[in-house]
């Protein structure tokens, strides 16, 4: 994994850079920021750039030396990698991310972005919540203490230090407090704050932001041969996170089904139909009840780019082709005096169906409030 393969960072990458440069790198390296932006594969790219035997000053690790070659295939055994894992059934004791590694590289072959759903679900057992248990820093303390093989530093690679039981994060302690000297911790955490205070504080730590729309849009139209303009769109639904870019791209099949579902609603309500909004609040009432929040999300995304769709300004409008071509004809009813009532009717029918509310009961009550608010 080098620099050049990630996608935005600049700066910390030219940090990360500069440690290697000025021989000044911390002995415990945090790496923080939301999910899908790439953390990991910035760790794994440090990594290499550390161990590299040719690294250019200005770029990226050589690509070609024998450091390089074996970062590529997961093998340098200079490099430890930390992972939280699952207990299957039959095994005796907690199990290590060694016990695991095989699977491990095959994950992130597939996976770029490394991602704590889609990791959990390889086991075998499910509804799993995987973990670091003591054993890893029983055995990691055992690895460390041995010189290093064929490079200066050792790097242990830690993914997710937040889901280190406590055992196992009183034993890292004493690791960063009495830190071996040829020895690195970069560590990549998505929720920070669930890092125990003292190791949190003994590390040199490094904030990542979101992934710019524009990254996101790219990738997608460049991989998976989206339409710019919906490329855009998902991408400004992701916030910043090309996992759920990519789990939105997925599930296009699904927001066509709510637009149609919503476009339906809308038409069905200005026409005053009432036995056709009752037939669809049964429709509605069919869908399972994960399905019937993400309905909720979508219609409060569409009621608000509907409003904005009314200043054209296609620059912050955020719209695929198909939601496009209905709000052109729709938006205009979308405006001051009834945006904020619409929003908070479809608001509160979302939290009433997370409350377990009768999914038909709602959906018409908010079809009859629709059917007010859209002649406002």
């Amino acid at each position: 994994m080098k620099f050049s393969d990630i996608p935005s960072h600049d700066s910390v990458k030219d940090r990360l850079r500069q440690m290697v440069i000025s021989d000044r790198i911390p002995h415990a390296l945090l790496l923080e920021g939301p999910a899908g932006i790439g953390k990991y594969a910035l760790a794994r790219a440090f990594a290499q750039y550390i161990h590299c035997e040719n690294p250019d000053p200005n770029g990226d690790a050589c690509g070609e030396c024998q450091s390089c070659r074996l970062h590529e295939s997961m093998n340098h055994i200079d490099t430890h990698f930390v992972f939280p894992v699952v207990k299957l059934n039959g095994m005796n004791t907690a199990p290590i991310s060694d016990d695991f590694i095989t699977e491990w590289r095959e994950y992130l072959s597939d996976n770029f972005y490394a991602d704590v759903e889609a990791w959990t679900n390889t086991f075998t057992k499910k509804n799993a919540r995987p973990v670091t248990y003591v054993t890893e820093s029983s055995s990691l303390l055992h690895k460390l203490a041995f010189t290093s093989h064929i490079s200066r530093y050792k790097i242990v690679i830690w993914w997710l230090p937040e889901r280190m039981n406590e055992e196992a994060a009183n034993k890292l302690l004493k690791m960063i407090e009495e830190p071996f000297e040829d020895t690195v911790f970069i560590m990549v955490s998505d929720n920070p704050r669930g890092i125990l205070p003292t190791i949190y504080s003994r590390v040199q730590r490094i904030e990542l932001k979101r992934l710019p729309d524009q990254i996101i849009a790219d990738n997608l139209s460049r991989q998976f041969a989206v339409n710019p303009a919906d490329a855009m769109a998902i991408a400004h639904i992701a916030e910043g996170n090309m996992l759920t870019a990519r789990k939105q791209l997925h599930r296009s099949k699904e927001s066509e089904m709510f637009l149609d579902m919503f476009i339906r609603m809308m038409r069905l309500a200005y026409q005053r139909n009432i036995k056709d909004l009752r037939e669809l609040t049964g429709e509605f009432s069919s869908l399972g009840r994960e399905t019937q929040l993400r309905f909720f999300d979508y219609t409060l995304r569409l009621i608000r780019e509907n409003f904005v769709y009314n200043f054209n300004v296609p620059q912050i409008t955020y719209l695929n082709q198909s939601e496009a071509a209905f709000s052109s004809r729709f938006a205009r009813f979308i405006n001051e005096r009834n945006v904020e009532k619409l929003l908070a009717t479809f608001e509160k029918a979302r939290t009433d169906i997370a409350a377990n509310a009768n999914a038909k009961i709602v959906s018409l009550d908010v079809a009859v409030k629709v059917i007010l608010l859209l002649k406002s």
